[in-house]
C-alpha cells in the first residue's frame, strides 16, 4: 500500500496529540510514502509559527527522508480544482486528495474535512 501522509498526521505526531500513535503507524511504517508539496508548505509554516527556521529545516528534512515530495503540476492543479468543486473542499485539501488519487495512495489524516472521502484512512474520532 502507498500512503500520502497529510499535514494533520505529521502535526499530530510531532505534538504528541491523542491520535499520535495512530499517525506513528504510518510515519514510522514501511509503506511507500508520499507528501504533497502543499503539505510541505503547510508543515513548514506550522513549525515556523511554533519554533524557528532551524527547527523547520530539521522537520522538513524528516518529512523528505520519509516521503517522496510530489510537486503540484498543471494537470494535478486542474484535478484538484475539479475535486474542490465536486466535493466542496478547501483548495489545499483538494490538492492533497488529488495527489493521493493520482498515485493510488491512501491519504492518512484526521482532518474532519476528509471524513468519508474515498481513498482516505481517517485517524480522527
Amino acid at each position: 500500500m502507498t500512503v500520502l501522509i497529510d499535514s494533520w498526521a505529521w502535526i499530530e505526531y510531532w505534538r504528541g496529540g491523542p491520535r499520535a500513535r495512530d499517525a506513528a503507524e504510518y510515519i514510522d511504517g514501511e509503506e511507500e510514502a508520499l507528501v504533497s508539496s502543499v503539505n510541505l508548505a503547510e508543515l513548514y509554516h506550522w513549525v515556523l509559527s511554533k519554533y524557528d527556521e532551524k527547527v523547520a529545516d530539521v522537520k522538513r528534512a524528516t518529512v523528505e527522508r520519509r516521503c517522496r515530495v510530489v510537486p503540484l503540476d498543471g494537470d494535478l492543479a486542474v484535478d484538484a480544482a475539479r475535486l474542490r468543486r465536486a466535493k466542496r473542499l478547501a483548495l489545499a485539501d483538494s490538492c492533497v486528495l488529488a495527489t493521493g488519487r493520482r498515485f493510488a495512495a491512501s491519504v492518512v489524516t484526521g482532518d474532519p474535512d476528509f471524513r468519508g472521502k474515498r481513498g482516505v484512512v481517517f485517524l480522527g474520532a
